[in-house]
């Protein structure tokens, strides 16, 4: 009986090796999770009386330990790190869905959004303001395709027109004669095709406080009549003309839409001093192509395109389990769910008890090498001294046997 026990012991020592130099192995794997080899001890039977001689070791449970791991930061956005509960789903190429918390992601030539294996990330549908609308998954896609251009038909101007120019006649205005208007301000337009357009406003002093514009568009004159302006004994723009005010239309001639016009001239004085324009903006913009990836901390990812826009893609999908412990490994750092694991609920990073996620980072092994090696240290003494029992059982055995 003394032989099984110290076999017992041999193996259970066996097996915490090979847990030992699994965890060493993959001490650099991303997103890779410890385990530890758990024993019990074994009777013959459980009727026995206290005093029972134990039969020797079994191993219980080699459980996985799913401690956050550190926090490595890379210089590739599509590197993802999670801080906190939760996994990655992924789906492999025969369409299973595995978990994860490696997040070493790059785009396939398709734009797909895959790991070394091929296996494509999964995320969510969301709406414009990036909250998942939606819970079915999808495979998360770089989209290639343009940003398509958008008319501009709002130019908001914030300038000081000066309170000492001289009033002009209105009926003299002649956008190539600078002498028939006091100040003129110009930016760049986009119709509805991206080409861009010069628009220049004029100004012109027509009365004390009171001013006429007139909008000209690649120097073709966008209205006829004269748009008012009038300020406040203060310098301050009277209400009455704060706000969008419309100048007319404007046909680029290129085949876009036929375009609609209007300033806002909100927020501008009349001081006496020199014209100057503080801030021109227009809302109107070119066609761009993708520039960049940035994913934040919702998983919410956004495309950056060279015409300065951005749009939202989708998120990256979460999922979580009552007994992580209950997952079962399926190599290349991933899980499948088990009944043990309990059911998969499936959310977004940042909200209720899910984890956050790390753009531009990868989560390291949770092996702590130090803790390994003494670990190493223990298991091969105990195989020593399970050895070392069997060594003496033989001597005490061959006693016996030379009796005579």
């Amino acid at each position: 009986m003394s032989f099984q026990t110290a076999l017992s012991g041999l193996n259970a020592a066996q097996i915490n090796l090979s847990v030992t130099g699994n965890n060493i192995a993959n001490a650099s794997t991303n997103g890779f999770k410890r385990s530890r080899a758990e024993f019990a001890d074994i009777y013959a039977s459980s009727f026995a009386s206290t005093s029972q001689v134990g039969s020797g070791v079994r191993v219980a449970n080699i459980a996985q330990q799913f401690t956050q791991g550190n926090v490595e930061f890379t210089d590739n956005s599509l590197d993802l790190a999670i801080n906190g509960e939760g996994f990655f789903i992924i789906k492999d190429t025969d369409g299973t869905e595995l978990y994860t918390r490696a997040g070493a992601y790059f785009p396939d030539r398709e734009g797909y959004i895959v790991n070394s294996k091929g296996q494509r990330l999964q995320g969510y549908q969301t709406d414009i303001n990036g909250v998942v609308n939606n819970t079915t998954p999808i495979d998360l896609r770089l989209d290639s395709a343009a940003s398509p251009a958008s008319a501009t038909d709002m130019t908001e101007i914030n300038l000081n027109i000066n309170a000492n120019s001289d009033i002009l006649p209105v009926v003299d205005f002649d956008p190539t004669d600078p002498n028939t208007y006091n100040f003129s301000t110009s930016t760049t337009i986009f119709d509805s095709l991206g080409g861009s357009h010069t628009q220049t406003i004029y100004f012109l002093k027509t009365d004390v406080n009171e001013w006429a514009t007139f909008m000209t568009v690649d120097g073709t004159p966008v209205n006829a009549a004269p748009v008012d302006l009038e300020f406040l004994a203060d310098g301050s723009l009277d209400p009455a003309f704060a706000g969008g005010l419309p100048y007319g239309t404007f046909d680029p001639g290129n085949g876009a839409d036929i375009m609609t016009l209007a300033a806002n001239f909100t927020g501008s004085t009349q001081y006496a001093g020199e014209s100057a324009v503080n801030s021109i903006v227009q809302n109107g913009y070119t066609t761009g192509r993708i520039s960049g990836i940035s994913i934040d901390s919702s998983g919410v990812i956004f495309a950056r395109y060279t015409n300065g826009q951005s749009q939202i893609l989708g998120a990256v999908g979460m999922a979580r389990f009552a007994n992580p412990n209950g997952l079962q490994p399926v190599g290349d750092t991933n899980w499948a769910q088990t009944f043990e694991s309990g059911d998969l609920v499936r959310g977004q990073a940042g909200r209720g008890t899910f984890g956050q996620v790390q753009s531009g980072a990868l989560e390291a092994s949770n092996v702590d090498l130090s803790t390994q090696l003494v670990n190493m240290i223990i298991a091969q003494r105990d195989f020593q001294a399970n050895a070392k029992m069997i060594s003496t059982e033989d001597a005490v055995t061959q006693t016996i046997i030379n009796i005579r």
